[in-house]
């Protein structure tokens, strides 16, 4: 128990240091300052040199005498046990392991530390992941972790006083699951053990679909093939907001234009609120509808708030969009999403509604938890919020069509990417799209989908041009989301997580 509370009193204090830096206004050292680039050359020869390649020369001699280690799993080290730890551990002569630190990309931070003016110490905080190997097996990625560092200038020499290592993840490849997502036995093995029916995994790299995977079984017996049918849920609500972003981009629409000019619900016809019904106000979940009416005692549809005013999810918002759509252009939705998005894109697998080119063969089973059936929704009208059927194919190409703004103005595209609302720290909605701020200018886009026996979800990184689209046909499919996005999006994926957990 002392040894929790010391390590936690270390962390208030640096955290303290931080906080009387940014009040006293000393910021974090930008990338190509002198200190910036001198704690980050102490940090390659800490570990590329000292702990990667088991200098223990070099690695000692960049500790202060009173050196202290603290690790949330393993006490609180002085430089003797730190540095005999590693001696006999790590580096032993006759270690099983051999081991690499890697500094993620774009995870530090350094601040300086004065006094009287003049730079004495900085805190470096950021997150790396260390890599294990035998001389028999190929290097694996075995955990992340959350580090904050005190360098002090000693002597015009700069040392490491303090060290705090925390926040231990481990990645979803060494969490005892072998080479799980490399290795299809250990991914079926996986799947079953959490009792996930199929799984369908897209993914997406310079802004291409490089791999479609796809794992269990349609029904029992039966494989789930590359090009499995699934319900996607709400997973429809970016295509439908797409078709009419298209058609903002042409001309033909207008964001702004109250919506009652083409439809109004006789449940609202004599509400106020209803002239200011927008597309921008339904794309952005800022209807005040709830999601459904049938969640009402009543059954009908009525305004919880001003519209504009705040967030609230709502599929009842975009059915509404559908009726002012297909009013003034004459046209169904699933007419006007074939035209725009479907046949543009060649998602010749996809449909809005369910008819006899729906191939029965090669759809995926919905289920509950305790594995019984549902019985699928047979759409014979579009819904535009909700049971679009598709393949991880066609949704990772439409993805790809989305990130690169196909057809899009400048303008609309912007738009699309804005913060139009708050849903909650760091996340926001755009047009259709929620947003994650992964800070230094970072962002993703991202969905998700869930009904009875749909769990579904995709994340974009404009930046990097990376994505990925996870489909599973069970209640509870999300608790297998964590592990896939992290193996595959690394420390963005970890932060999307985090955003999401806190």
């Amino acid at each position: 128990m002392k040894i929790n509370h010391t390590f936690f009193q270390l962390k208030v204090l640096l955290v303290g240091l931080l906080l009387f830096q940014i009040q006293f206004g000393f910021s974090q050292e930008e990338k190509n300052s002198v200190l910036y680039k001198t704690i980050m050359s102490k940090d390659s020869l800490l570990f590329n040199i000292g702990f990667n390649t088991c200098d223990v020369k070099q690695f000692e001699n960049l500790y202060t005498g009173d050196f202290e280690f603290y690790h949330d799993k393993d006490s609180i080290s002085d430089k003797a046990r730190f540095l005999k730890t590693f001696k006999s551990g790590i580096c032993s002569p006759t270690r099983k392991y051999n081991y690499r630190r890697e500094l993620i990309d774009g995870s530090t931070e350094i601040y300086p530390l004065y006094k009287n003016g003049v730079v004495y110490g900085a805190i470096q905080m950021g997150v790396h992941r260390f890599y294990e190997s035998t001389a028999n097996t190929a290097e694996q990625a075995g955990s992340f972790a959350k580090f904050t560092h005190l360098w002090l200038l000693k002597n015009k020499d700069w040392k490491l006083a303090r060290s705090l290592s925390y926040n231990h993840q481990m990645t979803s490849s060494t969490a005892g699951k072998g080479n799980l997502f490399d290795n299809d036995q250990e991914t079926e093995k996986w799947l079953k053990e959490n009792k996930i029916p199929a799984l369908g995994i897209g993914i997406i790299n310079d802004g291409k679909l490089k791999q479609i995977k796809v794992f269990g079984e349609l029904k029992k017996g039966i494989t789930a093939p590359y090009n499995t049918i699934w319900n996607v849920a709400s997973l429809t609500k970016p295509v439908t907001a797409i078709t009419v972003l298209k058609l903002v981009s042409s001309g033909k629409w207008d964001l702004d234009e109250p919506l009652y000019k083409y439809w109004t619900d006789p449940d609202i016809a004599k509400d106020p609120n209803l002239k200011s019904l927008t597309t921008r106000i339904v794309l952005s979940h800022q209807t005040g509808f709830p999601n459904w009416r049938s969640m009402n005692e009543s059954g009908k549809l009525d305004f919880k708030f001003k519209p504009g005013t705040k967030y609230q999810y709502s599929g009842e918002g975009f059915e509404y969009l559908r009726k002012a759509l297909e009013k003034k252009f004459h046209k169904t939705l699933d007419q006007l999403t074939a035209e725009l998005v479907f046949e543009p894109l060649k998602m010749s697998n996809s449909q809005l509604i369910w008819n006899d080119k729906t191939d029965l063969t090669r759809y995926a089973i919905n289920y509950d938890n305790k594995g019984n059936s549902y019985e699928p929704a047979k759409n014979k009208t579009a819904n535009a919020a909700d049971d679009l059927l598709t393949t991880v194919e066609d949704y990772s190409n439409f993805l790809c069509s989305v990130m690169n703004g196909d057809s899009l103005s400048k303008k609309v595209f912007d738009d699309m990417n804005s913060h139009q609302v708050t849903t909650k720290k760091d996340k926001y909605f755009g047009l259709g799209f929620e947003i994650y701020d992964l800070g230094n200018g970072n962002f993703a886009l991202s969905h998700g989908g869930a009904d009875k026996g749909v769990q579904t979800i995709f994340i974009l990184l404009p930046k990097t041009k990376q994505g990925l689209v996870i489909f599973t046909n069970v209640d509870d499919g999300y608790k297998i989301y964590e592990n896939i996005v992290v193996h595959y999006l690394g420390e963005n994926g970890r932060k999307i997580v985090e955003i999401e957990t806190k």
